[in-house]
């Protein structure tokens, strides 16, 4: 048995909790397996600290649905959710999706959990680029996963080659420690990378290898002059210095001598707190740790209907509901999905978040490209901060 289970296993229910298992044998034996049910998935709680999350792996959810007898209503891939709204419903025999119910959530809870981290680093970072970098702190059968949802949720490149020809962008990175350990010195190595590598990827050498960062980022601004294109400071703790005072340190000494060109990229250890701190005096970020490690959002999915009856476990409310958003103030409500919506108090007219995904196990729509979610997940975030500055 392979460590890593495959589509058809998956499918099978081979990854569901065995409760699930024996629910369908009770359900089966007893001739109930066809009732049809609405579920709802929901997040009560945030991690802390977290005002918003972002719904991402939807996608990949409802095509484990595919053919499958059921109807799914969605909001939409990278659309902002806030504790307690109906992010999908699923409505079908009980025993259609049962066993999937586990690999359902597994989905999106990682998913989701990366998008929302990289959107607040992407906020953190302001108008500088951040580059995914996590790739190498998971499984490398995750590395696409990690970096498709830390790119629709804000970050504007991702360094796994795999990860970049799924997104249908151009990978990016600059050079590993061993490069210059390998050749010896970092002016050395930079002028083989600068003799071998295609002219039109972007020179940025790595200069903390072996010397001070400001004498090593000088070197290799002289030696390559306007052909460099930044400097990557990585791993400030094993110096257990000042980052951000390195930082202003190396920016001085490259401008003195008139290399203003260069930027200076940070990595490291970075998360969003230390992004946000150190905006200022850097050009760019490579996030990894913080996104691929991001806290899960965690999602549960209960049943609210039985053959068309409110019907829901203690603690839930029961019977299907629409969420609504003010196209006016961006005010939202959670109403049973039967009632109008109404206007919002501001008077503006609400639009439903919960729109056809399945029909019948049929998708409605293709899935969006991902720069087109990513896009949409960046205006969300920014309209979220400007209401958030207006309380």
């Amino acid at each position: 048995m392979d460590l890593i289970p495959t589509r058809d296993e998956i499918l099978r229910g081979e990854t569901t909790d065995v409760y699930f298992r024996r629910t369908m044998e009770v359900l089966r034996a007893t001739g109930k397996d066809r009732v049809r049910v609405t579920a709802e998935a929901i997040v009560k709680k945030f991690p802390t600290g977290y005002g918003y999350a972002v719904l991402s792996g939807m996608d990949e959810m409802l095509s484990l649905l595919a053919g499958i007898d059921v109807d799914v209503e969605a909001m939409e891939e990278g659309s902002l959710f806030f504790p307690f709204e109906t992010v999908f419903s699923i409505e079908g025999p009980y025993g259609a999706f049962c066993e999937l119910e586990t690999a359902m959530l597994g989905t999106i809870c990682q998913a989701s959990g990366i998008a929302t981290a990289a959107s607040r680093v992407k906020h953190a970072a302001g108008e500088k680029p951040v580059l995914s970098f996590g790739a190498r702190r998971m499984h490398p059968a995750l590395s696409t996963l990690i970096d498709r949802n830390a790119f629709i949720g804000g970050a504007d490149g991702v360094s796994a080659i795999r990860s970049a020809a799924f997104l249908g962008e151009t990978p990016q990175g600059t050079m590993p420690h061993a490069l210059v350990l390998v050749l010896g010195d970092t002016v050395t190595a930079m002028r083989a990378f600068d003799a071998a590598v295609d002219p039109a990827v972007p020179r940025v050498c790595l200069v903390d290898t072996l010397q001070d960062e400001k004498f090593e980022a000088v070197r290799v601004a002289e030696a390559l002059r306007e052909r460099l294109s930044a400097v990557r400071l990585d791993t400030p703790g094993s110096r257990r210095g000042d980052f951000r005072r390195i930082l202003q340190e190396v920016r001085w000494e490259l401008d003195l001598r008139g290399f203003r060109h260069v930027r200076l990229i940070a990595s490291g250890g970075l998360g969003e707190e230390e992004v946000r701190a150190l905006r200022d005096v850097a050009d760019g970020f490579g996030v990894g740790t913080s996104l691929s490690n991001a806290p899960t959002i965690d999602y549960a999915l209960d049943i609210v209907e039985v053959e068309g009856v409110p019907f829901a476990k203690r603690g839930k409310r029961s019977g299907r509901k629409q969420v609504y958003a003010c196209e006016a103030c961006g005010a939202r409500t959670v109403r049973p999905a039967a009632d109008a919506p109404g206007r919002c108090p501001c008077g503006g007219a609400r639009d439903p978040l919960l729109r056809p995904a399945l029909r019948a196990g049929r998708p409605v729509e293709p899935p969006s490209p991902p720069r087109a979610i990513r896009d949409r997940v960046l205006r969300q975030v920014e309209r979220f901060h400007a209401r958030e500055a207006r309380r």
